[in-house]
């Protein structure tokens, strides 16, 4: 798993780098991502001095597009400035990198509206001009997008198309983690149309990746998933089991579980003691 940068560890790289005046030796590229440290510690003038020596110290038409395009999520601008800023990027030579990121944004800032259908094309530019790239780790992130997008427009067979291929891709790229997600997300929409068998073996594959990782989220997602599953079959014990083995994952890395576990565990406890009714009665 990846480890987090911590506070001191991130104030220890951003003072060895732009102390002293040594700012000038840092190209566009490395200050643009310098910035999301500056942002964790809090530094608001580390980050407008970054953006603006990235934006002077730039080289290129695409240099100064990504800069632009930091500066206008620092500032968190509306739509309409990303929407220029993908006109823009459109005409730079070599620009398709830029154009696919801000698209990719758009699509983003349109989901959270609501607006499915726009958020939707847009996801699928930004998909198309990395597919033109050869960008195959950018390709997976706009899989992904188009795949949540898909799911919210309740177009399950869409989603299930994009996630195969996005697995198909993760597996080429020997991405565990990105593998470990996109199971548990084709799971879920295998088990939303009805594919109950389908979705317990990807859930379990998932779970499998999860293991290897010592990923104690990943593994949280494909139990709860497994559970849900169980629960559709009215299997409150084997539901709770597979909870309970998500908790004791938990206390074993001396890691506070989520309350919600605690309480589905609870909640199934309960309903695994109530009386069964007597099916043989007609």
């Amino acid at each position: 798993m990846d480890a987090e940068v911590s506070p001191e560890m991130a104030a220890q790289v951003l003072g060895m780098l732009t102390d002293g005046g040594s700012m000038d030796n840092i190209n566009t590229s490395l200050a643009l991502h310098l910035i999301p440290l500056a942002q964790k510690l809090g530094e608001e003038a580390l980050v407008e001095q970054l953006l603006d020596h990235a934006s002077k110290v730039a080289t290129t038409e695409e240099e100064r597009g990504w800069a632009k395009f930091e500066a206008l999520k620092v500032m968190d601008l509306g739509l309409e400035s990303y929407l220029r800023l993908a006109e823009e990027a459109e005409q730079i030579e070599g620009g398709q990198g830029l154009t696919a990121a801000v698209n990719h944004y758009i699509a983003l800032l349109y989901m959270a509206n609501g607006q499915l259908d726009e958020a939707r094309a847009s996801a699928q530019r930004a998909l198309r001009l990395r597919q033109i790239t050869e960008d195959k780790e950018g390709l997976s992130y706009g899989m992904a997008l188009l795949m949540t997008v898909a799911k919210r427009q309740h177009d399950e067979e869409t989603a299930i198309a994009i996630g195969t291929e996005r697995l198909e891709l993760l597996m080429t790229l020997r991405d565990e983690a990105g593998q470990m997600e996109a199971l548990a997300d084709l799971a879920h929409c295998q088990a939303t149309i009805g594919e109950f068998t389908v979705a317990q073996d990807l859930f379990e594959q998932s779970l499998e990746h999860a293991k290897a990782l010592a990923s104690l989220s990943g593994q949280l997602v494909a139990r709860w998933g497994l559970a849900d599953l169980a629960e559709i079959r009215e299997d409150y014990q084997s539901a709770m089991l597979v909870l309970s083995d998500a908790l004791h994952e938990f206390i074993a890395e001396d890691t506070p579980a989520p309350a919600q576990l605690r309480q589905r565990i609870s909640d199934l406890t309960d309903l695994k003691d109530q009386p069964q009714p007597n099916n043989d009665e007609v």
